[in-house]
């Protein structure tokens, strides 16, 4: 494995870089600067709108690409390079399929903003931590004019049991994507993280054999393959850690970290 061959490092957010307060630690800051002195480009790519992870990264947000909503919406210093949005009649038909389901709340994911419905302030503290910007709805008929990326579904109970077997018939359709504990997202097939990693990799001239990747979720698998240096997290879902060449430590170990370090030792032995 030589590890000197890296020349981009990807990296899923909650779950992975982010620790379970939702932090970004100090030592990834400065480790980033050590890949950027070293040409080694950085992608964050996430589950989470735009806007939320320029939250997390603002201090670097100049020198990465952003990959957003699972890879329907690909972004580098305010450059837009990818969107892949769902038309406004295919939202309203995904709404209507998915608002029986007891107990779910549901997302619709804009590139402006993420929009819901007036909820329990339980489901409104959770989209405050992976939305920042969000708009309150009386109802789903008020739908601004936006890109939708994604209907976002979230059931407090847990997405694999209680939101999947209901929404595992429109996988012919749609993409279908159990994403976190609580969450499962609907989106174009293409809307995916291999597929906004490979756009990255063909732009800067990049290989898998020279891709690094770190994931935890089933949200992440084909992002992984993209890579020859996939990592799954110790915390991370069994189907990730059957797909990763490589597994490293928890999010709240430093998982990311620790093999950053060892990527810059390996440069500068």
């Amino acid at each position: 494995m030589n590890l000197s061959d890296v020349k981009l490092v990807v990296t899923d957010m909650d779950g992975t870089l982010l620790n379970s307060k939702h932090e970004v630690s100090d030592l990834f800051f400065e480790l980033f600067e050590l890949l950027k002195a070293n040409n080694i480009h950085f992608v964050a790519a996430s589950g989470r709108q735009y806007h939320s992870i320029l939250d997390k990264l603002a201090a670097i947000k100049e020198h990465i690409t952003i990959v957003a909503e699972n890879g329907a919406y690909i972004v580098k210093n305010d450059e837009e390079l990818f969107v892949n949005a769902i038309s406004q009649n295919d939202v309203e038909n995904l709404l209507q399929l998915c608002n029986h389901i007891d107990g779910v709340h549901l997302v619709v994911c804009g590139k402006n903003k993420a929009y819901i419905l007036n909820e329990s302030e339980q489901f409104q503290n959770t989209i405050a931590e992976y939305y920042t910007e969000y708009k309150v709805l009386h109802s789903f008929d008020e739908l601004p004019k936006d890109d939708f990326f994604k209907i976002a579904l979230c059931h407090h109970g847990g997405a694999e049991e209680f939101i999947y077997p209901y929404v595992q018939h429109l996988e012919n359709d749609w993409q279908i994507k159990v994403s976190g504990k609580l969450w499962i997202d609907i989106s174009q097939h293409a809307s995916h993280k291999g597929n906004a990693i490979a756009k990255i990799q063909k732009q800067h001239g990049i290989t898998e054999a020279q891709t690094m990747a770190f994931g935890d979720y089933n949200n992440d698998l084909e992002m992984l393959k993209k890579a020859s240096f996939s990592y799954a997290m110790e915390n991370a879902h069994p189907n990730v850690k059957e797909v990763a060449n490589y597994q490293t430590l928890t999010n709240d170990n430093n998982g990311v970290e620790a093999i950053l370090q060892k990527l810059i030792a390996s440069i500068n032995p």
